[in-house]
């Protein structure tokens, strides 16, 4: 399509004019753009690009049937009624989930902020300080919190980071056992996706239901056990005593800990814990119908190179100061493949900001006057029920209250809705009761009114209050300090707390200040009006199992989505529930698995997966239970058709499945693709379309109509959700009709499903979803596919442009490439010296983000501009690394020393060049402005480039110490 976005006739509010108030601002590039850059390319219209690039065998044989485009504001009207259908009442139901106070700074400075939502994951050190300090707060939180000596950088919730616990546990103990014991009176979520994981990795999970089980199941077999503290239902069991008979089995101890609870407790670091787990939900994250919020994990030090996540570690820079960068990344799934450690690729990094910024404003003062707010009120509430004579099972508790309400359970809980309140329904006899930082006098006095009803005369709050104690017990109260670093006890004005993460956002290089053309992470725009829901009450406020007629607006929104997104990929059903692509991966194979054993064949086991695909795959297909075979790919970088046909032949009775990239990871459309389904088709086994790269496939053709089974989707790269930093993300996982049965279901909110919860929500992360709705919603059927070709055509301008200065690694036969371009710098290696990566921290000192570094190819950058990008941008990009290229050429003529150059000596600090003693063979001119443009709009490296290998010999996770900065 040639066409300018806009329609040349002026319909009166026809579908298309209400989308041309969106389409052009999501996509930069207009008619007479696209005119200069086909010219550059050497095709005549869009149109015939695109039929030069994607296979007619795949293209689409229909649109996708999607409503009309509205604009930005008729979008958001139509959202807020659906927002509306939810009911936000009051929830006590706990169960890992509470109401929180945002403060406002943090609201509108971080979360609502383009330039902490709009970062992408911190890799690239130099240009990510300011999030990985904030990270780095994160994890010190969490070690003080825990008493653990060491934590990583978040988890996608906390009953997920509590089976990434039990497999860490796994490949970390002597013990040989296949048995997992897991404390009946964890929260009910977090035993499902326990459950659901330990299936395919042959792990026996015992539940301990009572305290008889738990001890008789202590004396028994197994590598690790799990328990909650508190207790699901509130209780605080002391543990101290298990730890001594778990280690003499040589096994792990886990325990799920509430943070805000653990800084009134002994946190379980000092009682011999080996592995701590949980969510920083109540830090300030509203509970959003389930998330996203950053879960956490710490651990024993011996377990720091199997931890799983990421994991911001402290080095210096090239003039030997302080700096941050992501630590210990040979245990991550993109090195090790099937080896990795988990295949947790998308963390929560922009929750887990929220979380530490929350600690960072309030300190450990304020923390502990919150946690003993919860505390005295729960204490104060339990008086009053025992007054009212309401059958309150006396126990420890932090929070948490249980009654046995037998026959009268139901009929509380329905007074209880009648007068806005949800409690929580343990089963036909019990009712719990959780308080959180949001209660006030008048919560406590509603639920008194509930158990008392409207007869009876209510206790006085007041007669309580005085000298209240928390129903702690005095042997597990906490008597060790924590937060004690100074940036938990400084910023705790609005002022300095504003002027804090200021100073942290000018650090870094996000999606607001220019283009970040990473390569197959599809950084576009994250318009503000898909944002703006996301904060609404009526999605931030409502609990993931408050029951479903509260939830009417997530779940029509929920089923309109997923209708979308089949219409999008070509499948039959999609399941919205993995909140990661890594997660979307993991719930397909699963879905592929549960499938055949359907079948009667569940010896198919094997998975192909070619060379060139995403390091998450051979990690999720480990996880699933397969057994990975690689298969070869060309010089092309295509499949090799012939040996994937030799390895089908060979596993044969035994395939599963094949997992492929498409377009390719090499940006590449493979004109076989077809074959490539019916052959494993043919073998007995199922096609796995990893969506990585939908950003070039929306509108344009289907993995469900081209021979696809499986597939998941990055909500996070195609459909607008921000990066945030390395999360949120949500990855759906989209399947044909046999499979729709086999979706992840979530068996503690009462849905069905083929396979068990894979996140602890059964909507997973629901509080983004909006995003996306907003997206499809505002651009329809043609702005999709307008936005798919935009990238495409993008990405050959700049394969075209930058053609005689870095050669295109991997094309098709006429040229082109699909929305992605990998440069090919090997060869200046032996010219120069200069490597890939040098060009990458050159490229800061151009105001850029590098992209992809040495992926999927060492010493090359792969290249996504996407569709979002003006012309001027992609210039600017193009200009830049012309630029280099031209200052290679100095190094190769020796003009410059290979050692010595803007390249090797990249990034250049401020500071570095206004020392009195330049001693460089290039100017400081040369340094900071090497194109005139930056001399207006320059960004300033905060520290030189970091030394990777002393940050590894000189491992640091947590907090600089302030002398360390003089």
């Amino acid at each position: 399509m040639s066409q300018p976005f806009a329609p040349q006739s002026p319909a009166p509010l026809s579908a298309l004019e209400n989308a041309a108030e969106f389409l052009p601002r999501h996509v930069g590039i207009d008619a007479a753009d696209e005119a200069q850059m086909l010219a550059v390319i050497g095709e005549a219209s869009r149109r015939a690009l695109i039929e030069s690039i994607v296979p007619r065998s795949i293209a689409r044989s229909r649109a996708m049937d999607l409503p009309p485009p509205v604009t930005e504001a008729a979008a958001l009207a139509e959202l807020r009624a659906l927002a509306a259908r939810n009911r936000v009442l009051k929830s006590f139901i706990g169960q890992g989930y509470y109401g929180t106070h945002t403060p406002g700074v943090i609201q509108r400075n971080i979360l609502e902020n383009p330039a902490w939502y709009t970062a992408y994951t911190p890799y690239q050190s130099e240009i990510s300080q300011g999030r990985m300090e904030a990270l780095v707060n994160f994890q010190t939180m969490v070690c003080d919190l825990t008493g653990m000596p060491i934590a990583n950088a978040s988890m996608l919730d906390e009953a997920t980071a509590a089976a990434e616990a039990m497999a860490l546990a796994k490949r970390s103990v002597k013990s040989a056992s296949e048995r997992f014991i897991v404390a009946g009176d964890a929260h009910p979520q977090t035993i499902e996706v326990i459950r659901t994981r330990a299936a395919p990795l042959g792990i026996d999970v015992v539940l301990a239901q009572s305290a008889a089980e738990w001890d008789a199941a202590l004396a028994g077999d197994y590598f690790a056990v799990l328990a909650q503290y508190p207790a699901s239902s509130g209780r605080i069991d002391d543990l101290r005593a298990d730890v001594q008979k778990v280690h003499a089995r040589q096994a792990a101890l886990i325990v799920a800990a509430d943070l805000l609870a653990l800084t009134l407790l002994s946190p379980p670091g000092e009682w011999g814990a080996d592995i701590v787990v949980g969510s920083s939900q109540r830090f300030g994250m509203p509970m959003g119908a389930g998330g996203p919020h950053a879960a956490y994990m710490a651990c024993r030090d011996a377990f720091k190179r199997s931890l799983p996540g990421r994991l911001v570690g402290v080095s210096v820079d090239a003039h030997g100061r302080p700096a941050y960068r992501l630590a210990l990344q040979t245990r991550e799934q993109h090195i090790r493949r099937e080896k990795a450690t988990s295949n947790i690729c998308t963390a929560q990094a922009l929750p887990a900001v929220i979380a530490s910024m929350y600690a960072v404003y309030h300190g450990p003062a304020g923390l502990r006057r919150i946690a003993l707010r919860v505390a005295s009120y729960t204490a104060i509430l339990a008086k009053g029920l025992e007054q009212l004579g309401a059958p309150l099972h006396a126990q420890d508790c932090f929070d948490t209250l249980v009654l046995r309400t037998g026959d009268a359970t139901r009929s509380l809980a329905a007074r209880a809705l009648q007068w806005g309140a949800n409690l929580r329904v343990c089963d036909e006899n019990w009712l719990c009761i959780s308080l959180d930082e949001t209660t006030t006098r008048a919560d406590v006095e509603l639920l008194w009114r509930i158990f008392a009803g409207d007869a009876r005369d209510l206790p006085a709050f007041d007669a309580f209050e005085p000298g209240v104690e928390p129903l702690i017990p005095t042997a597990l109260r906490r008597r060790s300090s924590y937060l004690t670093h100074p940036v938990f006890n400084t910023h705790h004005s609005e002022t300095g707390m504003l002027r804090y993460l200021r100073a942290l956002a000018d650090k870094d290089l996000a999606l607001d200040r220019s283009m970040i053309p990473l390569g197959s992470c599809t950084m576009k725009l994250n318009a503000t009006s898909e944002m703006i829901p996301i904060t609404w009450p009526e999605f931030a406020g409502v609990h993931p199992f408050a029951p479903a007629d509260q939830l009417q607006g997530y779940y029509e929104l929920d089923a309109q989505l997923r209708a979308w997104l089949c219409q999008a990929t070509g499948y039959a059903g999609v399941s919205l529930q993995p909140n990661a692509g890594s997660q979307g991966e993991y719930a397909g194979l699963l879905a592929i698995r549960a499938w055949h054993r359907a079948r009667g064949q569940g010896q198919r086991t094997v998975c192909l997966i070619p060379s060139s695909a995403h390091g998450t795959n051979p990690a999720s297909a480990q996880m699933a239970g397969m057994q990975v075979v690689v298969s070869a790919c060309d010089a092309r970088g295509n499949v090799d058709l012939a040996d994937l046909q030799a390895q089908c032949e060979r596993h044969s009775a035994n395939l599963a499945a094949v997992m492929i990239t498409y377009p390719s990871t090499h940006g590449v459309f493979e004109t076989q693709v077809k074959e490539l389904c019916a052959l494993v088709h043919r073998h007995g086994g199922l096609v796995y379309v990893d969506g990585a790269n939908m950003n070039a496939l929306v509108g344009v053709a289907a993995p469900g109509e081209f021979g696809g089974d499986v597939s998941h989707l990055n909500l996070h790269k195609t459909f607008c959700i921000p990066h945030g930093g390395g999360g949120p993300g949500v990855g759906p996982v989209c399947v044909v009709q046999d499979l729709v049965p086999y979706l992840p279901g979530h068996a503690t909110a009462g849905i069905a499903g083929g396979v068990g919860a894979v996140s602890a929500a059964p909507l997973g992360n629901a509080a983004v979803l909006p995003i996306s709705w907003m997206y499809c919603r505002m651009m329809g059927a043609e702005g999709l596919r307008a936005a798919t070709e935009s990238a495409i055509l993008s990405a050959n301008y700049v394969s075209a442009r930058l053609k005689a200065h870095y050669p295109t690694l991997y094309a098709s036969a006429n040229g082109h490439v699909a929305h992605e371009c990998i440069l090919d710098l090997r060869p200046l290696k032996e010219s120069s010296g200069v490597l890939a990566e040098d060009v990458a921290k050159r490229l800061i000192d151009y105001g850029f983000h590098a992209p992809t570094l040495s992926f999927p190819v060492p010493n090359t950058l792969m290249v996504e501009p996407t569709e979002s990008e003006t012309l001027s941008e992609l210039d600017r990009f193009i200009d830049a690394m012309i630029a280099i290229r031209a200052e290679i050429r100095q190094i190769e003529t020796g003009i410059w020393p290979r050692d010595d150059n803007p390249l090797k000596n990249a990034p250049h600090t401020a500071e570095s060049l206004l020392c009195a003693d330049w001693q460089r063979p290039y100017s400081r001119e040369t340094a900071a402005y090497p194109v005139a443009s930056l001399r207006k709009n320059k960004y300033w490296s905060p520290v030189g480039r970091v030394d990777n290998l002393w940050g590894e010999r000189n491992l640091s996770c947590s907090c600089i110490p302030v002398s360390d900065y003089a």
